[in-house]
């Protein structure tokens, strides 16, 4: 099954590419790389995940936006690329988690855009990955996810 048919599948429609928050592009294409901007959990241009994982917010709610962030990096990525289905390989991932003090999930928390990749890509979303936590991140997010993402080229 094409990437295209399995999001379609799993319910999720890509939305419009995500406009920056400040001086940055969403992405830039290198190579035959996607360098994905760190992107927030955003859904209908509203944040839907605000506040600490482990303190404001569940772990649970974490690994939910996280899912969130990795269907808007895909969302820049396909813009580049010209369509999800030219998305050969999700090489790399970087999670950030807005952590109250003590908080150490973060892993299970990225697991949430990880699990997604490898849903729609199988092996070819499986990457390398950091999960970090943070004491702050913009909007007051919950998540930030980043990924690279290597692309077909003609």
């Amino acid at each position: 099954m094409k990437p295209a048919e399995k999001i379609a599948a799993l319910g999720i429609k890509l939305p419009p590419v995500p406009r920056p928050v400040a001086a940055y592009a969403p992405g830039v294409l290198v190579d035959g790389l996607v360098y994905v901007s760190g992107q927030l959990p955003f859904e209908e241009g509203k944040l839907r995940y605000a506040g600490k994982v482990g303190g404001d917010l569940t772990a649970e709610e974490g690994y939910a936006a996280a899912r969130i962030c990795a269907v808007n990096c895909l969302t820049v990525a396909a813009d580049l690329a010209g369509g999800i289905d030219r998305i050969e390989r999700v090489v790399k991932a970087t999670g950030y988690v807005n952590s109250a003090p003590g908080f150490t999930g973060q892993p299970a928390v990225i697991n949430g855009a990880s699990e997604l990749l490898k849903e729609i890509f199988g092996s070819r979303g499986v990457h390398a990955r950091a999960a970090v936590g943070v004491g702050e991140l913009p909007l007051n997010a919950a998540v930030e996810v980043e990924m690279i993402i290597k692309v077909l080229t003609d």
